[in-house]
Parts: structure tokens; sequence; C-alpha cells
């Protein structure tokens, strides 16, 4: 697909990055690591990364916004538009040796996610999409799973860890869903998961406690491919609220009757 000049900076800003973390990614053992909080690091990689994808995008665009993961916030000269950015989606299976990591860029405009790109460097495969204009992997168009039946789905969520408060209601969810389902998987990097679902790799997904950047860039790409996106707690913002639900449109509604329950 011929992206607009905006997709076009960001997929050329995605590659850069991943080529950056991707040789670091070969020498993981020697990355100088920070502890950043419970459970969750931050490496000297990722704030590379960070600041790479920021100069890159503001050199473009000199007058939007920037909100990145690792502390960057810049408001712009046009309040309207503002990139939201995770530079290493996936940070702990990076620092693990785990090949399950991406760069996610996301454009706002108006309070409303236009465009998104999630890139994974180790298989070399770019998820963009655009809104009204579809979504893609490399050259292939994305479409949502067409699967029917609850029983033949896979599902994707991330677990609680380092004592978050959320665990007890990740496990009531597990217990509901399992036994309906053909399974659930937790790979570890939210944006790869919601560009899964536009891929028709999982049929849905679902995650408490994520932030703006970790979803931004995957809802428009599952969006243009079709699926049904919405914040986990009906009515709340989606970016702010930190919960996400999605699936193909047949398997939405029960996926969702299953998860929101109780």
């Amino acid at each position: 697909m011929a992206g607009s000049a905006n997709l076009n900076v960001m997929m050329k800003t995605a590659r850069k990055a991943g080529r950056a973390l991707l040789k670091d990614f070969g020498e993981v053992e020697q990355l100088q690591v920070s502890a950043k909080g419970p459970g969750d690091f931050v490496s000297r990689a990722d704030r590379e990364a960070e600041k790479t994808i920021r100069e890159a995008l503001m050199e473009a665009r000199p007058t939007y916004g920037f909100l990145g993961e690792e502390g960057s916030l810049i408001e712009g000269e046009d309040p309207t538009r503002r990139w939201i950015v995770d530079p290493l989606d996936g940070t702990t299976n990076f620092l693990h040796g785990l090949p399950h990591w991406a760069v996610s860029i996301a454009l706002e405009h108006k309070g409303q996610v236009v465009a998104g790109v999630i890139y994974d460097p180790v298989k070399d495969e770019m998820f963009y999409a655009e809104k009204g204009e579809g979504a893609w992997m490399n050259e292939s168009r994305l479409r949502v799973s067409g699967r029917r039946r609850m029983i033949e789905c896979i599902f994707a969520t991330g677990l609680p860890f380092g004592g978050r408060p959320d665990l007890p209601e990740t496990i009531t969810d597990l217990a509901r869903l399992l036994p309906a389902c053909a399974g659930v998987r937790r790979w570890g990097a939210a944006a790869l998961d919601l560009a899964y679902v536009a891929a028709g790799r999982y049929e849905g997904f679902w995650e408490r406690g994520l932030h703006a950047w970790d979803m931004a860039a995957g809802l428009v790409i599952v969006r243009e491919a079709g699926g049904f996106v919405e914040p986990l707690v009906p009515g709340a913002d989606i970016l702010s609220s930190g919960g996400v639900i999605c699936a193909n449109e047949p398997m939405f509604e029960p996926f969702a009757k299953i998860i929101r329950r109780g």
C-alpha cells in the first residue's frame, strides 16, 4: 500500500529504531539494565530507541506533540496532533533473549488514533494501518479471523506480574474463558497481541493495566482489519482507562460477555 507521508515517516522511523534494537538484542547479556519498578525493567537499548524515534519524528513533523513510554512528553505547537510511542514493547522478553518484541508508533489527531505502525524486527514483520485505508503486514492486506465458534478460537492476554492488583480479576477471566475456547496465549507484548488479532492469528485479546503507548497503534490496525475494539469497561476512554478488549465480529459479543461478566 502506498501510504501517506506521515505513515511513510512512521514506517521508516520504526525500521531505523528496530535495526538498532536488533543489534543490541544480539548482545543482550551485555546490556546495562536498571530497575524501573517491580517486574518492569528498562534497558539502555529501550531509552536509546525512544531517543532515535523522537528525534526522527520531531525532525519530520516539528509541530506535533510526542508521548513516549520512557518519559518523553512534548507539547507540540499543533495541539491536535501527537505521536504516541512505545520504543520497545516486550522489554522483559528482550532482556531474556526471547525473540518477541516490537516498536510501536501511533499518530493521534484530535483525540483519535488515525495511523499506527507495529514493527517486529526479529521476524521483519511490519504491521500498519491508516484510518479508512485498511490494514497491512508488509505487502499483504490484513483481515481478522473468520472463526465463529468459541471452541475453535484462540485468545491472548497479559498476566499480571510482581503483585499487580488486577491478578485476581485475570485469574477469574481465565477460569471462565479456558473451558469455552481452544486456548489462551500470553506472549508478553500487547502491541503484537493486537497486531496478531488483526492478522487473524488470534480471534481476540484483552488486558488490564495497559498504557496508551501499549495499545494506540494496535487499535487502528485491528479496526482497519475488520475487528471490533472497545475499552474493557464500557463507555470508558480506551487510551486512558488501561483496559482493552477486541475480537473478530462474530466472536466479540460472546467473548466480551465472558470477560466482562461480574
